[in-house]
C-alpha cells in the first residue's frame, strides 16, 4: 500500500453511524478529506511553456517550503524554463526541490497530495502519472476552461492551509482501466507469390506476437478513423456480447468526468462524477438512430475492428498515447478501482453546477418578461 493511502482516508461519510451507512444511498456532499497524520510531501504540477504561471508557481513553492515546511516535488522539465534558471532570488528554494522525469522515475509512494496550476489538462496529466492509487488533487484555475479546476489562486495560502489541515470535501472521480492487446505479425522474410526473394519456398512466413499495454484514463478513450477518408467500422462488445457496430467517425468511451468533455461536444448527456457509469458516445454516426448510451460501471467493454473494415482505426487515452488499431487488435475497458480524489472548493454538487454554469454556460438564455397589469387583464 502506498504511503499516501496510509495517511489519506478516502471517504468518510458525514452524519451517519459507522455500523449503518452501507444500507443508505451516500450523500455526494458527505465525502470528506481526513488525514491520519499531517501530510509532508506535495507534488506541484505546472502547465509548461506558460509564462503567466511562473509567478504563481514561485509564490506557491516558497509558501509550501518556507512556511509549511513541505517536501515539494516538481517535474525536471519545469525547472528547465529559462526564466526559472535565471531567477537568482528563486535559487535557494529551487535547490530544495525533489525532481522527477515522467516515464523514468516512480514517485507514486512519495506523494501525499497534489497541487495543479493550469487548466483541466494539468489534472489529466496528474492522473496519468499514477497508475494505481492517486493522492488527493487540489486544482487551481489558471488555464482556459477550468471545468475541473475549482480553486482561484487569489487566496491560495488560506485554501492550501485548509487542505493540509483536512478541512475539505472530496469527489472521487472514477477512471477507466484500459488494456490494449496488439496482434503483431513479424515477417520472417519478404514474400512474393509464396516465395522468398531467392526463390525458396517458406513454410512459416509469419511469427505471431501479442503485445499488451495498460492505461488509467480519467476522461475518455477515443477510437476514430484517423487520417482515412473511409468510415470507421468497429465492433463494440459488452461482457463478451456484440452490442453494436459503429460506422462513422468513431466512438467515445468516457467516465462521468469525461461526459463534459469530448462526449458533450458529440451530443452526450452530462453526468455527475458521483454516478457510477460508463458512457458510449458515437462520433458522427452514419445513422439517424444511434444515440449515446450509459452502461453500468461494472461491465467490461471491448472494441475491435470489424472483420470487413476498409481501414484501420486510431485510439487515444485522455488525448495522449495515440496509436493505430489494426485487425486482430483489441481494446478492453472497465471501471478502474483507483479513482482520482479531487478536492472540492465547496462540495461535489455545488462545484459541478458552478462549472456547468460558468464554463459551459449551461441553460443560459434571456429571462422571459413577466406580464404587465394590462396584459394580465387582457389574458383573462
Amino acid at each position: 500500500m502506498q504511503s499516501t493511502m496510509k495517511i489519506f482516508d478516502k471517504v468518510k461519510p458525514r452524519n451517519l453511524p459507522r455500523n449503518n451507512w452501507q444500507g443508505h444511498i451516500q450523500d455526494p456532499a458527505g465525502q470528506l478529506l481526513t488525514w491520519n497524520k499531517p501530510p509532508k510531501s506535495v507534488l506541484v504540477i505546472k502547465k509548461v511553456r506558460d509564462a503567466s504561471l511562473l509567478q504563481p508557481f514561485k509564490d506557491l513553492c516558497v509558501f509550501l517550503i518556507e512556511q509549511k515546511n513541505m517536501i515539494v516535488y516538481v517535474e525536471k522539465k519545469v525547472l528547465e524554463d529559462p526564466d526559472i534558471i535565471n531567477d537568482e532570488s528563486f535559487g535557494p528554494v529551487k535547490k530544495r526541490f525533489c525532481t522527477f522525469r515522467e516515464d523514468f522515475d516512480d514517485i507514486s509512494n512519495q506523494i501525499d497530495f497534489i497541487i495543479c496550476l493550469g487548466g483541466d489538462g494539468t489534472l489529466l496529466y496528474a492522473s496519468s502519472l499514477f497508475q494505481d492509487s492517486v493522492p488527493p488533487v487540489m486544482a487551481f484555475h489558471l488555464g482556459s476552461l477550468g471545468f475541473l479546476t475549482p480553486f482561484s489562486f487569489d487566496n491560495f495560502q488560506t485554501q492550501v492551509t485548509q487542505v493540509i489541515e483536512g478541512n475539505a470535501a472530496l469527489v472521487l472521480r472514477s477512471r477507466l482501466k484500459v488494456k490494449v492487446l496488439k496482434d503483431h505479425r513479424e515477417k520472417k522474410s519478404l514474400m512474393q507469390n509464396g516465395l522468398e526473394e531467392n526463390g525458396l519456398i517458406v513454410g512459416k512466413p509469419e511469427k505471431e506476437m501479442i503485445k499488451q499495454t495498460k492505461y488509467q484514463v480519467l476522461n475518455e478513450v477515443v477510437v476514430d478513423r484517423g487520417p482515412s477518408s473511409y468510415l470507421s467500422n468497429v465492433d463494440v462488445f459488452l461482457d463478451g456480447h456484440l452490442i453494436t457496430t459503429v460506422q462513422g467517425d468513431g466512438v467515445i468511451v468516457s467516465t462521468p468526468t469525461g461526459s463534459t468533455a469530448y462526449a458533450a461536444a458529440a451530443g452526450a448527456s452530462m453526468i455527475h462524477p458521483n454516478v457510477p457509469a460508463i458512457m458510449i458516445t458515437p462520433i458522427c454516426p452514419h445513422s439517424l438512430s444511434f444515440r449515446p448510451i450509459v452502461v453500468p460501471a461494472g461491465v467490461e467493454l471491448k472494441i475491435m475492428l470489424s472483420p470487413n473494415a476498409r481501414n484501420t482505426a486510431w485510439v487515444s487515452f485522455d488525448g495522449r498515447k495515440r496509436q493505430e488499431v489494426c485487425h486482430g487488435d483489441s481494446i478492453s475497458i472497465t471501471t478502474s478501482c483507483y479513482p482520482v480524489p479531487s478536492i472540492c472548493f465547496r462540495d461535489p454538487v455545488n462545484d459541478w453546477f458552478d462549472s456547468l454554469a460558468e464554463c459551459l454556460h449551461w441553460n443560459v438564455r434571456k429571462k422571459q418578461n413577466h406580464f404587465t397589469v394590462e396584459e394580465e387583464e387582457e389574458e383573462f
